[in-house]
This record gives C-alpha cells, structure tokens and sequence, in this order.
C-alpha cells in the first residue's frame, strides 16, 4: 500500500535490455496515471532530476502493485530487490534491479533502506494489522519513511544528513498515514486492515457514520508527523518547492477528511483541482502574507506620514492595494515558470506528433 493511487501497474510488459528511454517514457506514464499530487509535484523538479525520481516511483510502485494483487511473481520479485540491497548475486535480474543499478550509478542510493522497503512489502503479503500505533508507525516507515530517505539521496541534502533523514522518515510517515485514513473503505471492501489493533478496540472498525472520533484521533496523529516532516524539507539541497507542494496537497486531504464531516459518508476523500491549486501556491509563498501585511514594508507613501488620525485612515484604506500588487511581484516568476512547464507537457503529443510526419516525410521521399 503506497503512497498514492490504487490503479495496478504489476502486470506493465518490462522485456529485459530494453533502452533506458523505453523505460523513462514508462515511468513518466505510470506516475501521471497513479499518483497525480505526486506528478503535479514533479514539475517543480529540476529537469535533470524529475526523470530519476519517477524510475524509483517505478520500481517501489510496481512492487507495491505485485504484493496487493497477489501477484504469483511478487515474492521472486522482491527477493531479487532484496538480494540487490544485500548485493547478493543471485544469477537472475529483474526490471526492477535493472533500474536500480542505473539509479545507482547516479546517486548513492542507501541499499540498507530499500531493503526495509521490502520488509514492509513482506509484512503486507502476510496480511497481518498492526496490534498497536507503534507498530503502525514501523510499517509506515517501512512503506513511505523510506521512501523519504531514498528522495534524499535523489534530491541532495545540506548540512545535517542525520537530522534531513529523520525529518524524510517523519513526512513519509504523514503521509502514509493520510492514505490509510483515506482508504479505509477501499481496503475494507479487499479484506485488508491498516488501522491498529488498539484504535480499534479504542475507537472502533471506522464504518461510515461511526468514525468520527477514530478519525480525529488519527488525524491529529498525522498531522504532528507533517509539522516534523515539513519543517525538514529546507534541508533538502534540490525540489525543496517539489516537495513542500506535495506534502501540502497531500496533508489537504485530511482538511478534506474534516470538510466531508469526518467519514459520515463512505468513500475517499478527494481533494479537486482548483483546491489543490490553492494550497499549492500557498505552500510555495509560506511568508508572503506575514512580510507583505508587515505595515512598515510598505512605500512611506501607502502608510502617509501618521501625522492624523485621517491620514491614517486613507492609509489602512489604501494598504489592501499595496499588498496584492506586492503579492503580484511575488508570483510573477513562479507563475511564470510554472506555465511554461505546463505549456512544455501539454504540447508533447503535438511535437511528437510532428517529428513522426516529418520522418514520414523523409522516408517518402
């Protein structure tokens, strides 16, 4: 059970020897297609990044994929990770390990880490729920934590390695905790239990209508693990705006949770576009209302010269229009950025599209 998303990728054709491009349009896909906050995101990456996060996408999304379906390949599949993090030469390769070695060779991928992935993986093929929150957290350090440690190999870390590491493990852990909050429906209706043995002897099976006081419990849980979490992402040394945007969209959805009347009806909680967006631009201006509102930022001409209690009032009058053309200023390289990217992506189809006529051409002639 990862991070996001519930359609399979286990059964994606991966022929061996295939060109590493092959396999970065595949990884591109897969991300779009199941983890949209996630993809969303990775538009803030520096280019010569994005790719390398959505191949570990890949690799952990498809093993996630393998053991919920119950795949008949699923344990071989992680034995050959596991035996890539053990650096065991087992005489069999898989996609996975393919694309591991490539990651690899690029960032200093912690194999010790991975290899708790896969004990996560393994204790979701057993099946068994956690019997209290502490073994919940394990799992979702096994499943999301380290998810976070291996994004610090990928992005970078600056100064404290240990403590970057910590708060990684902390984030993941919210957000783990957020899709299970999300998904108790779904993995009820598939026989499967996150929630711990005490919480539900506490608050409870969480059926819909009758969980709103196990649903505040672990909210406000998650939450303390995003205050951690968030308060770490400066330390990453590349896509620190990547990731404060996916935890704030992310963590949206336990506000969503709240909105919706705390599981009164069944169903996930599904935060729309125009919301995410909001909070998007929110996370990525985190002190643009303090320092715009701070009355003394203003030009001496918005905030007049004080000397009557009139002039005083024209200024408070004027201030709001000072503070959305300072909030304009603020926005105008972002948004700029932002839309060219957006424009570059959903002009893709008709490039390729081009290129494939031009070829045509070519070989016609």
């Amino acid at each position: 059970m990862l991070l996001e998303g519930r359609g399979s990728t286990a059964t994606a054709p991966r022929p061996e020897g295939r060109a590493e491009r092959e396999i970065v349009i595949e990884a591109r896909a897969t991300t779009r297609r199941h983890a949209r906050t996630f993809s969303a995101a990775c538009v803030l990456l520096p280019r010569r990044l994005r790719d390398d996060v959505r191949l570990l996408y890949l690799v952990l999304r498809t093993l996630d994929d393998l053991v919920d379906d119950g795949h008949p390949a699923a344990d071989a599949r992680l034995t050959a990770v596991e035996a890539w993090c053990e650096r065991r030469a087992t005489g069999s390769a898989s996609p996975e390990t393919a694309i591991l070695d490539v990651l690899a060779a690029r960032h200093p991928l912690p194999r010790d880490v991975l290899g708790d992935f896969c004990a996560g993986m393994r204790a979701d093929l057993e099946g068994i729920p956690p019997s209290t929150e502490a073994e919940l957290d394990r799992y979702c350090y096994r499943v999301a934590g380290t998810v976070g440690v291996l994004m610090c190999a990928l992005l970078g870390v600056r100064g404290d390695e240990e403590a970057a590491r910590r708060d990684a493990v902390m984030l993941g852990i919210a957000m783990q905790r957020t899709n299970i909050l999300r998904d108790i429906d779904e993995d009820r209706e598939a026989g499967r239990r996150y929630l711990s043995d005490e919480t539900v002897a506490r608050f409870g099976a969480g059926l819909p209508g009758c969980r709103e006081q196990l649903l505040r419990d672990q909210i406000a849980r998650a939450d303390r693990f995003y205050e951690s979490g968030i308060a770490g992402i400066r330390r990453l040394r590349h896509g620190r705006a990547a990731i404060r945007v996916a935890a704030a969209m992310y963590r949206e959805i336990l506000r969503e949770i709240e909105r919706a009347g705390h599981g009164r009806d069944p169903g996930r909680a599904i935060v729309g576009r125009r919301r995410k967006a909001v909070v998007a631009v929110r996370a990525l201006t985190p002190r643009l209302v303090t320092t715009s509102m701070r009355w003394d930022s203003f030009p001496r001409a918005v905030r007049g010269r004080g000397q009557s209690a009139s002039g005083r009032r024209r200024s408070r009058l004027i201030a709001p229009r000072a503070f959305f053309a300072s909030t304009r200023r603020r926005l105008e390289p972002f948004v700029g950025r932002v839309g060219r990217r957006v424009r570059w992506t959903c002009s893709a189809p008709a490039r390729r599209s081009a290129r494939r006529s031009s070829a045509s051409s070519r070989l016609r002639s």
